[in-house]
């Protein structure tokens, strides 16, 4: 993985896109130039057995197309069933250690939210860590409340070499202020999947990044 694959990684499952069928959202947001995808099915609706892989696997061939990452939210079974490039896993999911010895050199993400957590993923060879709520967000329905930037920013300045990506009601507008906080990028589901424009949001995002280079 490289660090700047982070800058703009798109979450979506199918629970995320209203107005549109969620793979076209994908695909005008990898031709727009998102740099890393997470296939997040979860939540009351979401898909299951055969129709859940076989979404999983379109997702794929898509991000494949487009040369972009594609990891998996948790299922490390299907991460490994489908060769999908890392996995990303959250505090209630499995421990970090058993993640890393299953899907061995795949890309590990794990979301972290305390200096113990944030040890923990690096002892056990993290290839970046998630850090949020940033901000409120109405995208998780088990979301911790917002945190801001203060952890964020002491993460960046104890290990500037760990790539970090902020989540969590990030918008164009207020983007700014976590990269300048030291992340690599933003990790956002709404802000693309709610989005009437998505090339325009995604080249919105694309802009600050070079502003914040």
């Amino acid at each position: 993985m490289k660090r700047e694959d982070l800058q703009l990684y798109f979450i979506m499952g199918t629970n995320n896109v209203f107005h549109q069928e969620p793979i076209t959202v994908l695909e005008k947001a990898l031709k727009a130039g998102i740099t890393m995808f997470q296939f997040r099915e979860k939540g009351p609706q979401a898909l299951t057995g055969f129709a859940y892989e076989q979404f999983a696997r379109q997702c794929q061939k898509l991000c494949k197309q487009y040369n972009v990452p594609f990891i998996v939210n948790d299922d490390i079974d299907l991460a490994v069933r489908i060769s999908a490039d890392g996995v990303h896993i959250g505090q209630d999911d499995l421990h970090v250690a058993i993640a890393r010895k299953k899907i061995e050199n795949m890309i590990l993400g794990v979301s972290v939210h305390s200096h113990e957590e944030l040890q923990t993923a690096i002892a056990h060879h993290a290839d970046y860590v998630g850090i949020g709520p940033i901000f409120a967000t109405t995208s998780k329905s088990d979301a911790q409340p917002p945190c801001g930037t203060y952890f964020l920013q002491q993460a960046h300045n104890l290990h500037p070499e760990l790539p970090i990506v902020a989540i969590g009601g990030i918008n164009c507008t207020n983007a700014h202020i976590v990269l300048q906080a030291g992340a690599d990028g933003v990790a956002v589901i709404s802000a693309i999947c709610k989005s009437e424009d998505v090339e325009q949001t995604v080249s919105s995002f694309t802009s600050l990044f070079r502003i914040n280079k």
